[in-house]
Order: structure tokens, then C-alpha cells, then sequence
């Protein structure tokens, strides 16, 4: 069993051109579909006197979490609506701004209600900074008390809260391509790995190697070690590259990631024997893969969220699909907040979905006639 382990390991070292070729992809794909590493905030271009860039109107608008209030000359900012390059812009003023609109969309009336927020708020601790000025003593030094009070224990109080219905439901596109390109292109890289058992089977090498103290059952273990090796390690490439190079934090849920995937690869490696078990020649293999696997992916959730299928017949076939309780799972934990005792339906089910496909196809594959 070792000894395979090794052999399989030295070839990949050899020629890993497909364990690169898959990996570049789900990296790739993700960054150009998934918009992982850009930048969210939407830019707006504003325009004023440079005062007011460094008084309560500038950083207040630098505080924004939503907008990018880029600072530019009114002729520059004229020439960036003109050319579609901005919905809207800010012309600043001490007592007031201009809107100038390019693009008549709901980020305008947004953007005017922020720029407004931030007008009234300079207003009203102007009035309060004036009312403290007052000459009387006395009467100074209530109106700041009052003041303070007023503002550690506000009259009124504004909670904000998020409600979802039954049928509501979280999407976050960067982390949805992560996840599912990632479970998608596994598929590939582990099915490939798998394949060496059949034609090895088919060319007499097993039958050889019997021959020797070589159990038929270490040389199962020790090829379905490697294919799982080898996918789980794409799939550690894939995701330390997103979080410490490109900055994806996955909210802080890495380790439980981690440990959905490897469950999701043991369903993979076991979902390939099956596979291999079923097809009669490798042209058979090289033509069902990609349309098992691009099934798999289009039912299960990982082009689009499972949430917006309507058809009763594939959310159905979705239920013997792997790859959608790989997604439910990771969804659960890095958006939903669920802790890992919470998911273990859909890790119980990868679970017997990998023994279940592992022992039937072990069973067919040994009694074909090869």
C-alpha cells in the first residue's frame, strides 16, 4: 500500500500538469466571475473647496461604507459623468452641493441621501456648538450637561435588524464562486486520479501484482489514498490562495471549511470508483465525466444558488447530488453562522454517499469480467 502511495506520488511529481491545469482554473474562474479581491464600494466623484476636504463634511465622507467619494476639479468631474464612467457627482459647497446626474438609478437617490445625512448632521452641531457659546455661565453649563446626557441616553433608540423568510435566503457571489468552482473542478482532478485503477485492472497489471504479497485491498486503499491526496491537496492550494494572498477571511471559518471539504473528497473519490465501475473503456469515462460533472454542478447549486430552482424534478435529482450538500454545508457555516454541530446532515449524507458509491462500485468493478 506504501509503496503504491509512492509510486503514484513520484508520477505526479512527474507530469502534475492536470492537478495544475484544474486548480488554475477554479482560481481563475473565481476571480473573473466571482469578483473575489475587488474593490465593493461604488466610486463617486465629488468636487469643493479643498477646506472642506480636512473639515466636518470630508471625513465624514471618508467614514462611508457604502460609497468611494473621490475628490476631483468640477471640469474633471463633468468629463467622468459625461463619459458613463460615474452614475452621479457631488459639487460640495459650505452651505449646500449640487447634484450632477449621469445615470438616473437608485444609487443616485442613495448617494443624495448620503451627502444629505452628512448636511444636516454639520448643521445641527453647528446650532449645538452655538448654543454653547452663549455668554451666561450658568446657562452654558446646563445647555453642555444637557447636552451630554442627551447623548449618552438618546429619547429615542434605532435598532436595525435583517428578517428572512422561509423562503428567503443569503447570497454572497464572491464566496458562492469560491465554493463552488472549487467543488466543481475537484471533481475533475479526483475522477482522473481514479482512472489509473481501471486501466491498470484492464491491463493485467493487478493481475500481476497479486502475485506478489500485495493484498487487492492495499492496492485499493493505497490508489484512493492518492486520489484523495491529491484532490484534497487542490483544494488546500485553492483556498490558502484566497485567504492569505488575495485577503478572503472567510469569516473566520477556515479550519470548518477545511474539514466540510475533506469530508466532500472521500464522497468524490468514492462517486470516481463508482464511475470507473460503470463505464466499459476509457472513452466511455472521457465522455461521461464532463457531463456528470457539469450536472452536477448545475443541479447542485454551484453556478447559480439551488434557491432559485423551481423545478420539483431537479431539486429532486439534487438530493442524490453530492455537490449540493458540499455547498449547503459551507453555505451554512460562512454565511449562516451555523456552528458545525449544525451541519451534520449534510456531512452525514456526504458520508453515506461516499461508503454507499465506494462499496458498490468496488462490488461491480470486481465482478466485471476484465
Amino acid at each position: 500500500m506504501k509503496g503504491i502511495f509512492l509510486a503514484r506520488l513520484t508520477s505526479f511529481f512527474r507530469s502534475p500538469g492536470t492537478f495544475l491545469l484544474f486548480t488554475g482554473m477554479s482560481i481563475v474562474f473565481t476571480l473573473i466571475l466571482g469578483g473575489v479581491g475587488g474593490y465593493d464600494k461604488i466610486t463617486v466623484p465629488v468636487s469643493g473647496d479643498e477646506s472642506l476636504q480636512t473639515e466636518f463634511i470630508g471625513e465624514a465622507l471618508e467614514e462611508s461604507d457604502v460609497y468611494n467619494f473621490k475628490w476631483q476639479e468640477v471640469e474633471d468631474l463633468k468629463e467622468t459623468i459625461r463619459r458613463g464612467n460615474a452614475e452621479a457627482g457631488v459639487i460640495l459647497k459650505e452651505n449646500g452641493y449640487e447634484m450632477i446626474v449621469g445615470i438616473d438609478s437608485s444609487n443616485v437617490q442613495m448617494i443624495e441621501q448620503t451627502v444629505a445625512d452628512i448636511y444636516v448632521n454639520k448643521i445641527q452641531e453647528e446650532n449645538i456648538s452655538e448654543l454653547l457659546r452663549t455668554e451666561n455661565e450658568e446657562e452654558r453649563e446646563e445647555l453642555l450637561m444637557a447636552y451630554q446626557e442627551a447623548k449618552e441616553n438618546p429619547v429615542f433608540g434605532i435598532t436595525n435588524r435583517t428578517f428572512h423568510s422561509s423562503d428567503a435566503f443569503i447570497f454572497d457571489r464572491s464566496l458562492h464562486s469560491i465554493f463552488g468552482f472549487t467543488l466543481f473542478f475537484v471533481i475533475y482532478t479526483i475522477c482522473y486520479t481514479v482512472l489509473p485503477i481501471f486501466t491498470q485492472k484492464g491491463n493485467g497489471v493487478w493481475d500481476r501484482m497479486i502475485l506478489s504479497p500485495l493484498k487487492k485491498s492495499e492496492m485499493y486503499i493505497g490508489n484512493l489514498i492518492y486520489s484523495f491526496f491529491e484532490g484534497y491537496l487542490q483544494i488546500l492550494v485553492i483556498f490558502f490562495v484566497f485567504r492569505y494572498l488575495v485577503g478572503f477571511d472567510f469569516n473566520g471559518e477556515l479550519p470548518g471549511i477545511l474539514l466540510i471539504m475533506a469530508v466532500y473528497s472521500f464522497a468524490i473519490v468514492s462517486l470516481a470508483i463508482f464511475i470507473t465501475s460503470v463505464v466499459k473503456n476509457i472513452q466511455q469515462f472521457n465522455a461521461a465525466l464532463p457531463i456528470l460533472s457539469v450536472s452536477m454542478a448545475m443541479i447542485g447549486g454551484a453556478f447559480w444558488p439551488i434557491e432559485i430552482v423551481q423545478s420539483e424534478f431537479l431539486l429532486t435529482l439534487s438530493k442524490i447530488n453530492p455537490l449540493t450538500y458540499g455547498m449547503e454545508a459551507l453555505n451554512g457555516l460562512v454565511l449562516y453562522n451555523q456552528p458545525i454541530q449544525e451541519l451534520l446532515k449534510p456531512i452525514s449524507i456526504l458520508i453515506l454517499m461516499g461508503v454507499i458509491f465506494m462499496g458498490v462500485g468496488i462490488h461491480l468493478m470486481e465482478r466485471r469480467h476484465i
